[in-house]
């Protein structure tokens, strides 16, 4: 039975938006809906929009990708700069051009401060300060990640909790925040309190059982390294792309302490399966305030 038998179709001006935790099978969802309502993805990860980052990124395959068409994956070098505000710029013309040629667009993605952005908007934070962030950068050089999210936390202590000690981009951003204005970043989003509704939305994700992701995400992470997931590291690593932002993020920065020799080949799979078990119940507290439809695969 199709895991959509009972959607209806999006109405006029109205965004389909899918959402979930990290291996419930979001893509699937969304290749699914494509084919069923004429559709195009438009996506919402800020891993998979940059090109190599491939297999620990979930990013859909080619053949996927031939089959409905997709936006805002796979289109930017890891070194480009990426914020949630240059995300919405780029979303936003994504669906228009989708709209314009008669298709419905179909947000996809895991990165959800980047949904809502698109779905609700920015809290009007001050702009970037270069100084602060070399501050930052110099801290973590030489006492490393977890001193800048103890300064967070010493500031923000909510916005810290937030947020993973070796995010540094994002810890480096709200300590910047507060350091620029005074104020916590957490204390600006509780003003905005996202309540502008920039697109008129539907949310649906699929609905899995805790012990089900689990096993999911078990048998992701031990497809992935079989597929090469080291190999295309090291590439990255050799090409340059060492320090790129999406190198921090779950998976990959286990990947990248393992050939950094910091962590030993048989604790790799277990590590990335505990890192991504954590960044699932962060996706969930989210998740618990929004209205998703769930729908349960049969």
């Amino acid at each position: 039975m199709s895991l959509i038998a009972n959607v209806a179709p999006p109405e006029e001006g109205e965004l389909l938006v899918v959402v979930g935790p990290t291996a419930s099978g979001k893509t699937d969802l969304a290749l699914e809906l494509g084919e069923r309502f004429g559709g195009e993805v438009i996506g919402g990860d800020s891993v998979q929009i940059y090109t190599r980052f491939d297999l620990g990124s979930g990013k859909p395959s080619a053949a996927e990708r031939a089959r409905v068409p997709h936006h805002l994956v796979d289109v930017l070098d890891p070194l480009a700069p990426l914020d949630a505000a240059s995300f919405v710029a780029r979303a936003d013309a994504a669906i228009a051009d989708v709209r314009a040629r008669g298709r419905v667009p179909i947000v996809c993605g895991g990165t959800f401060l980047w949904v809502k952005a698109l779905l609700r908007g920015l809290a009007p934070m001050p702009p970037a300060s270069p100084e602060a962030r070399a501050r930052h950068e110099a801290l973590v050089v030489t006492s490393g990640r977890a001193a800048l999210h103890e300064e967070l936390r010493r500031v923000d202590p909510e916005s810290a909790g937030r947020l993973a000690p070796n995010d540094t981009v994002r810890v480096s951003r709200a300590l910047e925040v507060f350091e620029l204005t005074g104020k916590p970043q957490s204390a600006w989003h509780a003003e905005h309190s996202f309540a502008e509704e920039r697109h008129r939305a539907r949310l649906l994700g699929v609905f899995r059982e805790r012990d089900e992701l689990d096993r999911r995400i078990a048998a992701r992470t031990a497809g992935w390294l079989r597929e090469g997931w080291l190999e295309e590291v090291r590439a990255l690593v050799r090409d340059g792309y060492a320090d790129a932002r999406a190198m921090g993020s779950v998976g990959y920065r286990q990947v990248r302490e393992h050939l950094d020799g910091s962590l030993p080949a048989g604790e790799l799979g277990a590590s990335i399966v505990r890192a991504t078990r954590v960044f699932v119940r962060r996706q969930r507290t989210w998740l618990r305030e929004e209205p998703v439809v769930w729908l349960e695969p049969r």
